[in-house]
């Protein structure tokens, strides 16, 4: 008789099971087939873990497994964004102790509260001089607020504009945010900001922001072509000493407020991110 190979001998002889022996409660245990080099043990007894990250990884090299291993049994970063840092304190640089109120600051102090639920930083940065910021609490009102043949958002546009231009922190941003609530739009609030010549704009609107901007840059360079310009844009006259004053009461608001580290109210940051927003805004609290 030819001789049985021994590893089917084997393989028969661990299938067998003996009546009475590796039985529990009538079912038979099951076992490995012994042999090969892995002694016995199965190439599957490894971990949940371990069985998902081997099936992602296909077939590779193993420097390639156990990077890609690494990979997906590393954990997950966070996506809770860290907390913000408080930007608005302090108000400015400059030591500057404030003074009681006067009876119409006072009021126009509770306006501001009432209305936009806080007061502008630039007021309580002026409030060291009683004089001093009731003087410009009046500019701005009569300038930004008062009547013109500019539109408050006109007025708000050459204000970012100018801004842009001597790079002002606080003006930026809080005029950056009422752009974008007379307009409804963020994205002309971004434009100009950044680069009023990327924005859509009508011949009017362009014709007063290069102006404004000129007498920004090089004041000394505007003649009456520049004037001239802005009539045939459709300005008047009175309309361009508007324009003229809004301007330079920026370049001024901008250099007082570089030069004392004026900081924005934080609210500022993400009013009116949404397109339509809502356009109301509150009075002559607005600054």
């Amino acid at each position: 008789m030819a001789k049985t190979n021994k590893s089917v001998k084997t393989a028969g002889k661990a299938a067998r099971v003996k009546p009475g022996k590796n039985l529990t409660k009538g079912k038979p245990m099951l076992r490995a087939i012994k042999g090969g080099k892995n002694g016995g043990k199965s190439a599957s007894a490894k971990s949940p873990s371990h069985k998902l990250a081997a099936s992602k990884l296909g077939a590779s090299s193993p420097a390639q497994s156990k990077t890609a291993m690494m990979k997906a049994l590393a954990p997950k970063p966070s996506l809770k964004p860290a907390p913000a840092v408080a930007d608005d304190v302090p108000v400015i640089a400059l030591n500057l102790d404030p003074v009681k109120l006067s009876p119409a600051m006072a009021a126009y102090f509770k306006k501001c509260q009432d209305k936009l639920g806080f007061v502008p930083n630039v007021l309580l940065a002026y409030a060291f001089d009683m004089a001093k910021l009731e003087t410009f609490a009046a500019l701005y009102n009569d300038l930004m607020l008062g009547e013109s043949g500019l539109s408050k958002l006109e007025r708000e546009m050459i204000a970012v504009v100018v801004s842009s231009q001597n790079r002002c922190y606080y003006c930026l941003t809080s005029h950056g945010a009422s752009v974008r609530q007379y307009s409804g739009n963020p994205l002309l609030g971004e434009h100009l900001v950044m680069n009023y010549r990327v924005a859509r704009l009508n011949k009017r609107q362009r014709a007063m922001l290069d102006f404004a901007v000129k007498l920004t840059a090089s004041p000394g360079s505007v003649e009456e072509a520049d004037r001239e310009r802005l009539r045939r844009a459709g300005f008047t006259d009175r309309n361009i000493w508007d324009i003229s004053a809004v301007t330079a009461f920026f370049n001024m608001s901008n250099r007082v407020a570089s030069a004392t580290d004026m900081r924005p109210n934080a609210v500022y940051h993400g009013q009116a991110r949404q397109l339509g927003s809502d356009r109301r805004i509150g009075g002559s609290a607005r600054l």
